[in-house]
């Protein structure tokens, strides 16, 4: 296991209250992540140039659409945005989830290597076992796939597309499932990492071209790399505790983007954090994948 790692680059103000939901859009050479609580999209470019819109409603992740465009995942569900760089830019929500549900509010969403997106529940007040983790296929129909979730997080496919990584925050780890590309089922859960409490709790993850898992740790002030058995195999340490997402982007994919949180934090932890809330960017030696688009595959 290696610790420390390289250095780390800097590349936003520390601006986001919940910074979330990385994208690497390589069509447009930008990176996309959300601010939820400040319910804004954002992009970089590979100049460095910003931008950013306002959305109704808080976003909490961002998945491409095949033949172009996104979904975004909000509050309230799953909208799609045809222009995601348009200053009036304003979805079209295609899913409701949980409406009845108002404490309850959707959280990560990733596509699979078949085009159906996954995306999970959390509950406000913290209820446990409350929320589910939902299967959206390519015409919008919606399967419950999970149930008995507390906080729905990051999710990630092996590179053969044959194992779903899901991480349920509150459960303190990892768990992988047999994946079915022809139907998207779900089979044989079960436990592949352990995160103790003192070490964070995992949030948002990626996984490598090497099928390794790179998952974020709130409150851990980390980037963990576990290989796909399970085994820690490389820490970066980051200059905010609230780490909270992850991916992989750049040119060769190579780039690992960071995003992080102030929400929460008191005056004192945020003067001992000056950089809580920033984008990082972190160049670990291994390489991405890019990210499944929402739909069925080009024949």
């Amino acid at each position: 296991m290696s610790a420390g790692g390289p250095g780390v680059a800097i590349l936003t103000a520390a601006a986001d209250l919940l910074g979330e939901g990385l994208l690497w859009d390589g069509g447009a050479d930008r990176l996309r992540w959300v601010d939820i609580e400040r319910r804004l999209l954002r992009s970089r470019g590979a100049d460095g140039s910003e931008r950013h819109t306002r959305l109704a409603q808080r976003p909490t992740a961002l998945v491409p659409r095949a033949g172009g465009g996104l979904l975004v995942a909000l509050e309230g569900g799953i909208a799609e945005l045809d222009a995601p760089d348009a200053l009036d830019a304003a979805p079209r929500m295609r899913v409701a989830l949980e409406p009845d549900e108002p404490a309850t509010r959707v959280n990560d969403a990733k596509c699979g290597p078949d085009g159906r997106l996954f995306t999970g529940t959390l509950h406000e007040q913290g209820a446990e076992r409350a929320c589910a983790l939902y299967r959206i296929d390519h015409e919008f129909g919606v399967t419950r796939a999970v149930d008995d979730v507390t906080l729905s997080n990051g999710l990630g496919w092996s590179p053969d597309g044959a194992t779903l990584y899901y991480v349920d925050t509150m459960t303190h780890g990892v768990d992988a499932f047999d994946y079915d590309v022809r139907d998207g089922t779900l089979r044989d859960r079960r436990r592949l990492v352990d995160v103790a409490p003192a070490d964070g709790l995992p949030d948002g993850m990626t996984i490598d071209a090497d099928g390794c898992l790179w998952v974020a740790l709130w409150g851990g002030g980390a980037v963990r790399r576990y290989t796909p058995s399970g085994e820690l195999a490389q820490i970066v340490a980051l200059p905010a505790s609230q780490i909270t997402n992850c991916c992989f982007g750049g040119p060769e994919l190579r780039d690992l983007y960071i995003t992080s949180a102030r929400t929460g934090l008191t005056a004192e932890r945020l003067a001992a954090e000056p950089h809580a809330g920033a984008l990082f960017r972190v160049r670990p030696g291994a390489a991405g994948l890019p990210a499944a688009a929402f739909g069925p595959a080009a024949p």
